[in-house]
């Protein structure tokens, strides 16, 4: 990371804390977070009270600014425009939580009863984000609803299409991406209640409570959207972990036993919610789709020398296992 110092002014966002009411005095013991992988995390202290600054890179990407705009809009957040820090940014309270793809703490490593709630908590914030009522939160203007789904696997086949512009990357280098866009396009549901979509779900993306399983934050907004929100449980199954073994090691985590099987956390879902689950293979089958898509993209980027040719190995492998994943599924009729 770039030296703090290059990407906040603190003059300039000491002045904007000043107008929106915030607590006063001199901005101190700042320091950079670590964890994610694109956007800028601070935090410091002010007034006695401790913030999180969230900002795009140095060198966003073109989109960037709006991104972080449609994250602190969900989220409710202070914001401001791009002229206080020449970028997007918002701030939030830290939270006191725990990673459980990082670590694991005494208390949940020992007990497999909690770990297993662990895992039913990760549904619970998926409950919750599903009873926000996005018309009621003024954000039904954040996507567009109109034929969500059956413009999910054209959208999604277009971008691995568009990956041909790169000279080195073979359009067969990922098998089965044309079965599995006739199969989801043969299967969508037909219709969907409407919701907030997180995006990126997964257990990577959510902080326990250091006291016990339930959920402390969920983090990463990036994505977010409004459209179907079982999006986001089919992305749960297509990254969660079988038999203790992950698709990815984001997801992993040690030690595994005690957390609920995919088709368990399928079933507390829908005896908390009056949302139809009997197409729920298509919506996994959709996440492993999209998310194999998305790796294969860095994979074609670092044949093409545009990123690191070993990440572009790891990331590639985790697409063909996603893939592996959705045929297995579909030839199971079961997720």
């Amino acid at each position: 990371m770039s030296d703090w110092r290059d990407l906040v002014d603190l003059d300039s966002l000491s002045g904007w804390m000043d107008e929106a009411g915030l607590d006063r005095g001199t901005i101190e013991h700042v320091e950079p977070l670590t964890g994610g992988t694109q956007n800028i995390l601070l935090r410091f202290r002010r007034g006695g009270r401790s913030y999180v600054l969230r900002r795009p890179p140095l060198h966003s990407i073109a989109n960037g600014n709006e991104t972080m705009r449609r994250e602190a809009r969900v989220l409710a957040a202070f914001t401001a425009d791009d002229a206080v820090l020449g970028a997007a940014f918002y701030l939030m309270e830290p939270v006191d939580g725990f990673n459980a793809t990082v670590r694991m703490p005494p208390l949940h490593a020992s007990d497999a009863r909690i770990r297993r709630r662990m895992g039913f908590a990760l549904i619970d914030g998926l409950l919750a984000l599903g009873d926000v009522d996005l018309f009621a939160a003024g954000l039904q203007d954040l996507g567009k609803l109109d034929n969500f789904l059956q413009r999910q696997a054209g959208r999604w086949r277009k971008q691995y299409d568009g990956y041909h512009s790169l000279g080195n990357w073979r359009p067969d280098s990922l098998a089965g991406v044309a079965e599995l866009a006739a199969w989801l396009e043969r299967n969508c549901p037909a219709r969907f209640t409407p919701g907030i979509i997180h995006g990126d779900y997964h257990l990577a993306n959510v902080m326990y409570r250091h006291d016990g399983p339930a959920l402390a934050a969920i983090v990463d907004w990036e994505l977010t959207s409004i459209g179907d929100p079982l999006i986001d449980l089919g992305w749960v199954l297509a990254t969660w972990p079988e038999n203790g073994e992950a698709v990815s090691s984001l997801t992993a985590v040690e030690p595994w036993d005690g957390f609920p099987s995919a088709r368990e956390l399928v079933d507390y879902y829908a005896a908390r919610s009056t949302r139809d689950l009997s197409a729920m293979l298509w919506y996994k089958v959709l996440a492993c789709y999209k998310l194999a898509i998305l790796l294969e993209g860095s994979y074609a980027r670092a044949l093409d020398g545009k990123a690191a040719a070993q990440t572009g190995k790891i990331l590639h492998a985790q697409a063909v296992r996603l893939m592996a994943r959705a045929a297995k599924s579909i030839s199971a009729g079961t997720i």
